[in-house]
Order: structure tokens, then C-alpha cells, then sequence
């Protein structure tokens, strides 16, 4: 059975704001905007302080998208958090929009 997209301790994470995708994204466009993303971030052609976090963090979001049934159970996780707890669901999606657009 495959594990969980999150723990109950850990806040969700947006993984389709991570990338950049839509998420409708079919699977091939998030392998590109991984790809991309990994190139960007990987701690051997970045030399910022926080590029192997950040390498780790996309390689943790293709993990889970690129995984049909881990992207579905993702899904219906991300749908019921929106319903639980908007306010900091939308906080998280809007930081990473926001933090997309500035790089």
C-alpha cells in the first residue's frame, strides 16, 4: 500500500505549486517542469545555501505526481484539506505561487 503524501503532524504540502503545474498537468508535463526544476535546484549547479532543500522538495513532489495512485490519494487529501482548513491551505498554495513567480 502506498505511503501517504504527508503525516498528520506535517503541514500539506503543494506539490503542484512546487513545480509549477496546473493540477490537471498530465504526467509527461510534470516530468518536464521537473526536470527543469531539478536542473535549476541541483546543489551541483546552484550555489545558494538552500539549493538541496529545495532539490529535495522537487524530487519529493515528482515522487508523489508522477505516482498515479500516490498522486490520487494526494488528491483527495488536497480536496479535503481545502474544505478543513482553507485558510492556511490557501496561505500555503498563494506562498508558493507567489515564490514561483519571483525566481
Amino acid at each position: 500500500m502506498p505511503s501517504a503524501p504527508f503525516t498528520v503532524e506535517e503541514p500539506m504540502k503543494d506539490y503542484y505549486g512546487l513545480l509549477g503545474v496546473s493540477p490537471d498537468a498530465p504526467t509527461e508535463n510534470i516530468k518536464t517542469a521537473y526536470r527543469r526544476k531539478a536542473a535549476q535546484f541541483h546543489p551541483d549547479r546552484n550555489p545558494e545555501a538552500d539549493a538541496a532543500a529545495q532539490f529535495r522538495a522537487v524530487q519529493e513532489a515528482y515522487e508523489i505526481l508522477s505516482d498515479t495512485d500516490r498522486r490520487k490519494a494526494y488528491d483527495e487529501t488536497r480536496r479535503s484539506s481545502l474544505i478543513d482548513d482553507p485558510l492556511s491551505v490557501a496561505r500555503e498554495i498563494w506562498s508558493n505561487y507567489l515564490g514561483n513567480i519571483q525566481k
